[in-house]
C-alpha cells in the first residue's frame, strides 16, 4: 500500500458506517480494489455494507469483455449477487431495479479521457439518481492521466454519443466525482449526490507516479504504457490501421501491412515527452489479424505534460499524407453506435472532423493547436475541484 494514497472506498470503510446507507446498489466492475489490493464490492461487503446488487458499465463486471459488445445481466461468481448490465438493453437503471435500493455506490476507475465510456455510465447513474430520488455516492479515484488538460471540446449538438454526451475536453483533468458535481450543477439533476474524496492525491502526478501496480481497466488497457499512449492513438479506431489490439501492447503500437518504412522526423519533431519507434507485430484479433503489420511503438516519456491528442492527430495526418493509396477511414461499430459512421467526429468532438486532414500541413496544425487550447473549460470547472 501507497502510504500517501487511499482511495474514496478506502476513506469511506475507514470512516462511516454501513447501515446509514441502507440497501445499497453498486456500480463496479473487476478494476476497482482498495489499495490494499481488495476488491472493492468484497471489501464493503466485509465492512458490514449491504450490498443488494451490482450493476456493470462496458466490458461487464470483469472488465474484460470485447470493446463496443453487448453486455447481459449475470450474477457475480464471487459474491453471488444478481448483475443488472448497464451495457446491454440499456444504459442507466430502471424504477424496477431500483425499487429495493436506497442508496446507489459508484466505483469505477476510470482513465481521464472522453471517450472511455465508464463516465458516461455514471451520467446516466446520476440522471436515473434524479428521477427515482436514490443518494448517489461517489467513491472517488484519481485520474491516473492528472489534472491536466487537453481539447477539443464536444460540438453537442452534432457530436453527443456514449462516447461523449456533453461539453467537456477529451483530456478532461478531472476525477468522476468531480464531473458528478459539476454535472449535477451544470444540467440542474438535483441529484442527493455525496462526493467520498481520495487523500493524498496531487492532481500535477499521473498514477504511476505513485507507484500503484497497473490494474487493466478494459481489455486493451493492460498497462501505464497502453494507458498512457491511448490518448494519442485512440483516433486509429476510425481508419483503416490497427490500434494495436491483439498484441500485448494495445494502443502502444499501431500499424498495418502496408505502413513500411514511415519517416518519423516530423512526429518526432513536435514533441520531447514522447518517444517514436518503427517496430512490426503480429495482431491475434481485429485488424490484419494474424497478418504482419510495420508501424510505429509509441512510449511516453514525460507523462505530465505530453500534448497527447495534438500528437494523436498529427500522426493521423502524416500517415495519410505519406500513405495517400492505402489510407482509408473507416467504421468502427459498437453497442453504442450500431453503425460505427461518423467514428472520428464521436471520439474527437468536432463534426465533420474528416475534412480537417484536407488541409496543408500548417492550416491544419494551427486548427488543431487551437482547438486544443481550452481556458474556458478550466474557469468553468474550477467550482467543482477537490483536489
Amino acid at each position: 500500500m501507497n502510504p500517501h494514497l487511499s482511495f474514496g472506498i478506502d476513506q469511506l470503510i475507514q470512516q462511516a458506517s454501513p447501515e446509514q446507507h441502507g440497501r445499497i446498489g453498486l456500480v463496479t466492475n473487476d478494476a476497482a480494489y482498495t489499495t490494499i489490493g481488495q476488491q472493492s464490492r468484497l471489501a464493503l461487503l466485509e465492512a458490514g455494507f449491504l450490498i443488494q446488487k451490482l450493476f456493470s458499465p462496458e466490458h461487464g463486471l470483469s472488465a474484460t469483455g470485447p470493446d463496443g459488445a453487448f453486455i447481459p445481466n449475470g450474477v457475480d461468481s464471487l459474491t453471488a449477487l444478481p448483475i443488472v448490465s448497464l451495457y446491454g438493453e440499456k444504459l442507466a437503471p430502471d424504477s424496477t431495479d431500483l425499487t429495493d435500493i436506497d442508496t446507489v455506490f459508484f466505483d469505477i476507475p476510470d482513465i481521464g479521457l472522453r471517450y472511455y465510456t465508464y463516465l458516461w455510465t455514471l451520467t446516466h447513474v446520476l440522471e436515473a439518481c434524479a428521477v427515482h430520488q436514490k443518494k448517489l455516492v461517489i467513491l472517488d479515484r484519481p485520474n491516473p492521466l492528472s489534472g491536466n488538460v487537453e481539447g477539443p471540446m464536444l460540438e453537442e449538438q452534432y457530436c453527443s454519443s456514449f462516447i461523449g454526451r456533453w461539453n467537456i475536453p477529451v483530456r478532461h483533468g478531472c476525477t468522476l466525482g468531480e464531473l458528478a458535481m459539476f454535472f449535477n450543477a451544470e444540467k440542474n439533476l438535483q441529484v442527493d449526490l455525496q462526493v467520498i474524496s481520495c487523500k493524498g492525491w496531487n492532481r500535477s502526478l499521473i498514477l504511476r507516479d505513485y507507484g500503484m501496480p497497473f490494474q487493466p481497466t478494459s481489455p486493451a488497457i493492460v498497462s501505464w504504457e497502453c494507458m498512457l499512449a491511448y490518448p494519442i492513438t485512440a483516433y486509429l479506431e476510425a481508419t483503416n490501421l490497427s490500434d494495436g489490439r491483439g498484441t500485448n501492447a494495445p494502443f502502444a503500437q499501431i500499424g498495418a501491412p502496408w505502413l513500411q518504412g514511415f519517416d518519423l522526423s516530423k512526429l518526432q519533431g513536435l514533441t520531447e515527452e514522447v518517444v517514436f519507434e518503427n517496430c512490426q507485430f503480429v495482431p491475434s484479433e481485429g485488424k490484419f489479424m494474424n497478418e504482419v503489420c510495420y508501424g510505429l511503438k509509441i512510449r511516453v516519456k514525460k507523462a505530465q505534460h505530453y500534448p497527447s491528442i495534438l500528437l494523436g492527430l498529427c500522426l493521423i495526418k502524416l500517415i495519410k499524407a505519406q500513405y495517400p493509396a492505402y489510407f482509408s477511414w473507416k467504421p468502427y461499430p459498437t453497442r453504442a453506435n450500431p453503425t460505427g459512421l461518423r467514428h472520428l467526429d464521436l471520439l474527437t468532438g468536432i463534426y465533420q472532423s474528416e475534412r480537417l486532414f484536407e488541409l496543408t500541413w500548417v492550416d491544419f496544425f494551427t486548427q488543431i493547436k487551437d482547438f486544443t487550447r481550452i481556458t474556458e473549460w478550466q474557469r468553468k470547472v474550477l467550482p467543482y475541484l477537490l483536489y
